[in-house]
């Protein structure tokens, strides 16, 4: 097969698409068929030699990537074979194998694929998808929610202003640049701004002092001053969920923080949502990758995808190493 594999730790071009051996599925693991193969901004991070929120780097050479869709074409010992031909997706966990035209995985992580789903959008909602339930899992959206999402047209972000939009929530968008912009208006965002011209604080104050509104939830993953300007939109009682800080190049943005006398005197709360408590709020990593995969399979949610081919990988990590991407970047051998 071909795969995309790194054998020194470094910059995107040292990825490198080349042919290797078939993965061989063991006992309870099945081979898929890749279709799709999700690219993650911990993707880069590992490539360059970090170890993220692992224990130690990874070891090399290695095939990254954890999320693949696909169809299964073979089957280790003991696994059911009634899984042979079936259109799946999973996220692989701590294993990477991802970037390659097989992957193995074990069979208690696959999904069935709904049939209104192409790979590519299983992918994004498999590990994307389930994130952002878990994110919005902290605070209920209704009618009365007035939401303020940065890195709107990102996939996560993509995602959260379609669920408030759903809910009935009055939705402000911010994204960097007129395309990212115009994404967030078009997934139903009341006002969308760019956050790289200097008077979307005062604009978003004008759109809210005309409705009689204020924030009530800020969902922040860029952090630094865009999100203290967000945060300033907030009413008594309002929510900052933080669930990144990217700043302006992904990787030099810095989490905004509060001293507890400042939350206290604004009458607001500021919480890091990632990690555990996501997870065990969400009912579990797989309850919340079912719920991700059946709310796009309605159109209720509806990932946006930035596909590359999978020889271009390294173009696809530079892409969203530079905020050229605008939603899930997927692979596709």
């Amino acid at each position: 097969m071909h795969a995309v594999r790194l054998h020194i730790f470094g910059p995107a071009e040292n990825l490198v698409h080349e042919r290797t051996e078939d993965p061989v599925p063991g006992p309870g693991q099945v081979r898929i068929a890749v279709a799709a193969a999700g690219v993650h901004l911990l993707d880069t991070v590992l490539r360059e030699g970090e170890a993220g929120p692992y224990p130690a780097p990874v070891d090399l050479p290695t095939v990254p990537g954890r999320e693949v869709a696909g169809t299964v074409e073979s089957v280790g010992e003991g696994t059911d074979p009634g899984w042979l031909g079936r259109r799946v997706v999973a996220h692989l966990g701590m294993a990477p194998g991802g970037y390659a035209e097989l992957a193995v995985t074990d069979a208690d992580r696959l999904h069935e694929i709904p049939e209104k789903l192409d790979a590519a959008a299983a992918v994004a909602m498999i590990g994307t998808g389930r994130t952002t339930l878990g994110i919005l899992g902290f605070t209920p959206l209704g009618p009365d929610s007035v939401v303020v999402v940065t890195a709107a047209a990102g996939g996560i972000g993509t995602l959260i202003v379609q669920y408030a939009k759903n809910a009935g929530a009055t939705v402000i968008a911010l994204a960097g640049g007129p395309a990212k912009v115009a994404r967030a208006t078009d997934n139903g965002a009341g006002l969308a701004l760019d956050y790289t011209r200097p008077d979307w604080p005062l604009r978003a104050r004008e759109y809210l002092d005309t409705a009689g509104l204020r924030a009530t939830v800020v969902y922040d993953s860029v952090g630094g001053t865009t999100a203290r300007a967000a945060v300033d939109l907030l009413g008594s009682g309002g929510q900052h969920i933080v669930y990144g800080w990217s700043g302006e190049g992904l990787r030099d943005g810095e989490p905004l923080t509060f001293t507890a006398a400042e939350l206290a005197e604004r009458s607001i709360t500021s919480a890091s949502v990632l990690g555990p408590k996501m997870i065990e709020r969400g009912g579990g990593l797989r309850a919340l990758e079912t719920r991700s995969l059946a709310e796009a399979a309605t159109g209720r949610l509806r990932p946006a995808v930035q596909r590359f081919p999978l020889a271009e990988a390294a173009a696809a990590h530079r892409a969203l190493e530079t905020r050229g991407t605008m939603g899930k970047v997927v692979l596709e051998p």
